[in-house]
């Protein structure tokens, strides 16, 4: 056979897979639930929680939260888990992608918290971390 005959080849059909899930942007432990459950009840009726990733701090990004009345911006990721719903800004969707908020009470404060798997590292005080 030469290189100028023609040679008919089967076609070959592409494998299509499901598209894998993605997990959750922000899932929230009972205890965050239940927090954000008694503020929206009391001092924040009407509001809900709007998470986002500033630029600051030692290593570079902190976490940033607010009450708003209504979604800050234009394709905010509006996340429900446990009955809760939460915003998310959509520029910090990529820095929390797979965390979980918990919320922690202690002898001298308490607060919520994130277990963020794309950290990388975090500053000496914990305040600010680095992707």
């Amino acid at each position: 056979m030469t290189v100028s005959e023609n040679v008919a080849f089967p076609a070959v059909q592409p494998k299509t897979r499901a598209p894998r899930a993605l997990p959750p942007v922000v899932t929230l432990s009972d205890a965050a639930a239940d927090r954000l459950c008694g503020l929206y009840e009391n001092a924040h009726a009407g509001e809900l929680l709007r998470i986002s990733v500033t630029t600051k701090g030692c290593s570079g990004k902190a976490y940033d939260m607010d009450f708003v009345a209504e979604p800050g911006e234009p394709g905010d990721e509006r996340v429900m888990d446990k009955g809760v719903t939460v915003l998310i800004d959509r520029k910090a969707v990529l820095f929390l992608i797979g965390s979980e908020m918990d919320y922690q009470s202690g002898e001298f404060e308490s607060g919520f918290v994130f277990s963020n798997p794309n950290e990388k590292g975090r500053c000496g005080c914990g305040m600010s971390f680095h992707v």
